[in-house]
């Protein structure tokens, strides 16, 4: 049978859902769902990569981290590079588990692994000199200062519920663990690029440098569907479909949409930053990189729905 190839992007509910208690046990319970949908795709002979995003998790890792410092100077804050690196690993080994158990469940017998993935990002994109993502604890304006004096930290107001640390998302670049991702594809179901990645930059004599940013984990997953050339970017988020005018009267769900439309929506202001935006540019890079190829967005339940053509917002050329 002639398997299809899909890199598929976990949002935010796929891990965790609102009003439940920010656990590793409750964070379990929700992987071991979503992953009973994913088994279901690679039962109906889907070959996959999978990418997940972290933001409340190494949010918590970085407010830990804080926390015991303040508890005890001896206690060294880790760089935010290395926080991005636990949820990777925390993160991935959850889903790692719950997949091949629900894999297993389907009577098939196919290894699922988790890449500690580093992404190359640019040390000069435009993003650094103005960081958009909040990261971390919340600080009254005197321990803000206090920060920015002693660790450089750019510290801005966050919607009146008092100051955090803001880092860059610059654009991903490479991923560096590539080669590895594409020697497995064929015989393992692969956890890559979570959180969008590890983000470095590339020294002049080669070597790699961990710098503080969050790279959007779509722009990541869009990225290896590229490098792995698949048939689907499949987008999950808490929609079935992309909307416009959301939350208006006049809210339209959208079936199909082209790359033209979808640049039209995006000039006039549609998709929220930080939500549909980076999902909807995801899949017009995409697209417009293979334009014999589809994008998809939807929910997870209807995941397999959507790649059957009978659900989610598809993206095409025309």
């Amino acid at each position: 049978m002639d398997c299809k190839k899909v890199v598929i992007a976990l949002g935010g509910n796929a891990l965790q859902e609102p009003g439940t208690p920010p656990t590793a046990e409750a964070q379990f319970e929700v992987v071991r769902r979503t992953c009973e949908h994913i088994a279901e795709l690679n039962y109906h002979d889907y070959e996959m990569a999978i990418v997940h995003g972290n933001g409340p998790q190494v949010g918590r890792i970085v407010l830990s981290q804080e926390v015991a410092n303040q508890a005890d100077a001896e206690l060294p804050v880790m760089p935010f590079d290395v926080c991005g690196s636990m949820s990777q690993g925390y993160i991935g080994y959850q889903i790692q588990q719950c997949l091949r158990d629900a894999i297993r469940y389907r009577n098939r017998d196919i290894p699922v692994v988790t890449i500690l993935t580093q992404v190359v990002v640019d040390k000069n994109d435009p993003a650094f000199r103005n960081p958009t993502k909040p990261i971390g604890a919340f600080f009254t304006r005197d321990e803000a200062e206090i920060l920015t004096l002693e660790k450089g930290y750019l510290m801005k107001e966050d919607a009146g519920r008092g100051w955090r640390r803001y880092v860059a998302s610059p654009e991903p670049l490479r991923i560096t663990e590539i080669d590895s991702i594409r020697q497995l594809w064929d015989t393992t179901i692969v956890i890559a690029g979570g959180g969008g990645g590890i983000p470095v930059i590339e020294n002049m004599d080669g070597s790699l440098s961990g710098i503080p940013a969050v790279i959007d984990k779509d722009m990541t997953a869009e990225l290896l569907a590229e490098d792995i050339r698949t048939d689907y970017l499949l987008i999950l988020t808490g929609v079935e479909r992309v909307c416009v005018n959301w939350g208006k009267p006049n809210q339209k769900e959208l079936a199909h949409i082209t790359v033209r439309d979808a640049v039209k929506y995006v000039e006039e202001g549609h998709f929220a930053p930080g939500s549909m935006l980076p999902k909807v540019m995801a899949a017009i890079k995409f697209v417009r990189r293979f334009p014999d190829k589809k994008a998809i967005i939807t929910s997870l339940d209807k995941a397999l729905d959507a790649l059957k053509g009978n659900s989610g917002t598809v993206f095409t050329m025309s």
